[in-house]
């Protein structure tokens, strides 16, 4: 006949400890997990920040950090004129209007290179504040204004920024007003079929790309 087995004091205990250490390790990985995480973020955002900065065209009207390395007095904030330029010592006037920091940066080590006899040394440019890239978005929206960005926006990321839509608008009458040297144009976008998301969009690479807004654009949702 089977007898069932007795569970004594002390197979209790061991039982006990056995679960308690698994917990504590248990909490030990989680806890090291965390940490490694909250040490890797930092990295990642200055390399997704570094990418976005690769990226951003400079506007009239920035301010620009640029560091020619291991001379001092040639390190300096600039902010970049109306006509697009700025200038810099030994280099002269440079043009920065609708152009990355990387571009610029090569173009200014470019121009120095005349004044060493030896190794030139390397040069970094960096956007501090991107006050020249401001658009606005009126209409019915949540937070219609003027906006900022360190980056390049397309319709979409600004309307998020506006807060989204609001009630009644009409999405598919959405126009873009851009100022061109020759007059002010109307472009007509495409919102309505970008927010019905897969129900009007296949998946894949997007035919016609999102349109991205130029400083001084304005979107309007009626």
């Amino acid at each position: 006949m089977f007898s069932p087995r007795r569970e004594t004091a002390g197979s209790r205990s061991k039982t006990f400890a056995k679960s308690a250490y698994a917990a504590v390790a248990c909490i030990g990985v989680a806890l090291h997990a965390q940490a490694a995480a909250q040490q890797a973020s930092p990295e990642l955002d200055a390399i997704a920040g570094a990418v976005q900065q690769s990226q951003y065209l400079v506007n009239a009207g920035d301010d620009l950090d640029i560091f020619v390395w291991g001379e001092e007095r040639m390190q300096r904030l600039v902010r970049v004129q109306p006509d697009g330029t700025f200038s810099f010592p030994l280099a002269g006037t440079i043009r920065a209007r609708d152009r990355n920091v990387t571009d610029i940066a090569a173009e200014i080590r470019e121009r120095i290179t005349v004044n060493y006899r030896s190794s030139v040394p390397d040069v970094t440019v960096s956007v501090r504040d991107a006050i020249g890239m401001r658009f606005y978005v009126v209409g019915k929206v949540r937070t219609p204004g003027s906006y900022t960005s360190g980056t390049s926006v397309n319709i979409l990321q600004a309307l998020s920024m506006a807060g989204g839509t609001a009630e009644f608008a009409d999405i598919k009458n959405a126009v873009i007003l851009r100022q061109t040297p020759t007059g002010q144009i109307v472009e007509p976008v495409k919102l309505s079929s970008v927010l019905k998301g897969g129900r009007a969009m296949n998946a894949g690479v997007l035919s016609n790309a999102l349109p991205m807004l130029l400083s001084g654009d304005v979107l309007v949702i009626p």
